[in-house]
């Protein structure tokens, strides 16, 4: 398979990087050359992965322990990410409650035509080991949109209450509450959509409330 074009922001270390920041943009490289040779056609092998993310295979082996594992998460980037980015990045507001509702009802949309994908991500996470690599299992892609959401908000906060309200909202967006709510309580997409807007939207509030109050 022929190598595809890369973005360069996903390739390299800078130095002085932090260990958890080194690892999430290792991680991050891995997933986007899978996702640039998915969409060149075809199913990449661990071995094509690797060279077009300029990594050895030992090194996709620490973040995945399985190609299966790999190949679902890049399918699910490819599906979503072109829609939620545009939600985050190109929003009309810099409000925080505002942006973060915009990123959950984007990445509830996307969930009925990709839900099958994210059981089986799930499923491959809860069944596999920690990644040799360490840190968490997935969800870099997650905490980035939550964290650009919140610019505005960061400077609100301290970075405790910052770090859990990022905390927190990686509990209420993505797959994870959306088959609760299908599951548990027999919601549709629709109804789903709305109830983790309403989430979100009373998290955040809170959050800086508190942060207001406690400037007085």
């Amino acid at each position: 398979m022929p190598k595809v074009k890369k973005n360069s922001s996903a390739t390299e270390d800078g130095p002085g990087a932090g260990r958890a920041a080194q690892r999430n943009r290792t991680r991050r490289a891995i997933v986007e050359a899978a996702i640039r040779l998915l969409d060149a056609g075809g199913t990449p092998s661990l071995a094509e992965i690797a060279t077009e993310a300029e990594v050895s295979r030992r090194t996709v082996y620490m973040y995945f322990p399985t190609v299966e594992q790999l190949l679902i998460d890049a399918t699910l980037g490819a599906l979503s990410a072109r829609k939620i980015d545009a939600a985050v990045v190109a929003s009309a507001t810099k409000d925080p409650v505002e942006r973060v509702e915009e990123l959950s009802r984007a990445m509830s949309r996307d969930s009925a035509e990709t839900m099958h994908l994210g059981r089986a991500l799930i499923r491959l996470t809860v069944d596999g080991h920690t990644p040799a690599a360490g840190g968490p299992r997935r969800g870099y892609r997650r905490v980035q949109w939550i964290e650009e959401a919140l610019a505005e908000a960061r400077g609100k906060l301290t970075e405790r209450e910052f770090e859990r309200l990022v905390s927190a909202l990686c509990v209420l967006l993505g797959w994870e509450p959306m088959i609760a709510l299908e599951d548990v309580r027999g919601l549709d997409a629709k109804a789903a959509e709305e109830v983790l807007a309403f989430a979100v939207r009373a998290v955040v509030e809170k959050a800086l409330r508190d942060a207001q109050q406690r400037g007085r």
